[in-house]
């Protein structure tokens, strides 16, 4: 090679770069191929999953896919004369029963296919680790392991509903935060089917995916403005009802420590479902409805109010947002009960947001949360929408079915959070 390109006087590093790493994968590749085969001796019965035992019927080889490239190792079979099921107790140990991809093949699989989409992880896989695999195969893999978090994270939900959780030992938090917030996305029509759209007459295009974050604060800045805690933001998110969302919520704030905090604070936005679960899951906690989000209210409002009035519209929502910044709720409502627009969809939506501010008025009393240096926006969950759901699950042309979604959400969270490596190394002792 190198002879070759002296006679062309050049050397073209990356073409050498790769034929190297690909000549040492193939010499890695033989070595472990002799490593990982059986050549002697085997034990002449083994435990079957039916509960006999089975007996050695041959030695067979198995073609596996790894870090390294592809290998081909010998092992021992065994079958059941009971149940007629054959199996190798060396693929269990090896943790490749089943599947001819190895455990590091599936792990880069993993990740590449929570980051991005199946196409694009399996190009990286071949440019940056020259493994060659199949877009199913990227999608078929990720979604495993990912269903696999999400069985464990299940089990853990599962003992939290029984109160069987573990002592939390972690220092308590000065202030622990759980902000949660819903986003759409999209599946496929059978996951839509009887469901109305936001559109009325219109069936629906997506599905909610609900989304909690925890972190916590310890100091505020020079001006008393709270500060969040470095790389204490963890997610808890999933395709599924209100009241199974709010034990995963419960289940994630109990391993971080809710139960020792000193403060505990709830943000959100208005939707009824988060202050229900508020109510019912973390009774006690300071409740704050996302100023941004109250402010876009009145916004919108006056939109419908002022429609050909500008001046109008600016000069009416000073006062609103005066009311409101102060957390002068009651005069706020008052102010929206006394308005009897013409138009009677308008009046509606005055009447409803008279209700939603009345509804919400303890949890509008800014002032009071700002001297105590609390935070008094839901950044921090509407950043997790973006970055955990929509920068994965909803790029152009995706449409998901829930299951696979909830796979790769759960996956997401894991990764994330920072528990992957935890996840992966005990998956490994049990295999």
């Amino acid at each position: 090679m190198f002879a070759a390109q002296r006679k062309m006087a050049g050397l073209d590093l990356e073409a050498v770069e790769m034929a190297t790493r690909a000549g040492l994968h193939r010499a890695g590749a033989a070595i472990l191929s002799a490593l990982l085969s059986q050549p002697g001796g085997h034990s002449p019965r083994t435990e079957c999953a039916c509960g006999s035992q089975a007996r050695y019927h041959d030695q067979r080889p198995k073609r596996l896919l790894t870090a390294l490239g592809p290998v081909q190792l010998e092992r021992a079979y065994y079958v059941c004369p009971d149940c007629q099921q054959g199996h190798s107790p060396r693929d269990r140990e090896l943790d490749v029963e089943g599947t001819e991809c190895s455990p590091g093949v599936r792990r880069m699989m993993a990740l590449v296919g929570a980051e991005t989409s199946f196409e694009k992880g399996r190009e990286q896989l071949g440019l940056l680790a020259g493994i060659e695999v199949t877009t199913k195969a990227v999608e078929r893999h990720t979604e495993a392991i990912g269903a696999d978090i999400a069985t464990s994270e299940q089990q853990e939900i599962r003992r939290a509903k029984q109160l069987e959780l573990p002592e939390v030992l972690t220092p308590p938090a000065p202030v622990f935060y759980i902000e949660m917030d819903g986003t759409g996305v999209p599946v496929v029509q059978a996951e839509t089917e009887g469901r109305p759209g936001k559109i009325e007459g219109q069936p629906a295009h997506t599905r909610e995916v609900k989304l909690g974050c925890v972190f916590t604060q310890t100091t505020t800045d020079p001006e008393g403005r709270p500060v969040r805690d470095e790389d204490s933001t963890t997610y808890s998110a999933a395709i599924e009802t209100a009241e199974e969302f709010g034990l995963r919520l419960y289940t994630e704030a109990w391993r971080r420590g809710w139960s020792r905090a000193k403060k505990k604070v709830i943000l959100g936005d208005g939707a009824v479902w988060i202050w229900n679960l508020a109510d019912q899951h973390f009774p006690g906690a300071i409740q704050i409805v996302d100023l941004f989000h109250a402010r876009q209210h009145l916004w919108e409002l006056s939109a419908k109010l002022f429609l050909n009035d500008e001046r109008g519209r600016k000069r009416w929502m000073a006062r609103a947002l005066d009311r409101l910044n102060r957390g002068k709720i009651e005069s706020l409502v008052k102010i929206l009960r006394e308005l009897h627009p013409a138009q009677t969809e308008v009046r509606k939506t005055v009447a409803n947001e008279a209700e939603y501010f009345a509804r919400n008025a303890e949890r509008m009393r800014y002032p009071t949360f700002r001297a105590q240096g609390l935070f008094v926006g839901s950044g921090v969950v509407e950043a997790g929408c973006k970055t955990v759901i929509a920068s994965r699950l909803k790029r152009s042309g995706m449409f998901w079915t829930v299951r696979g979604a909830n796979a790769i959400i759960a996956l997401r969270c894991c990764y994330l959070n920072h528990r992957f490596e935890d996840y992966w190394a005990s998956r490994s002792r049990v295999a």
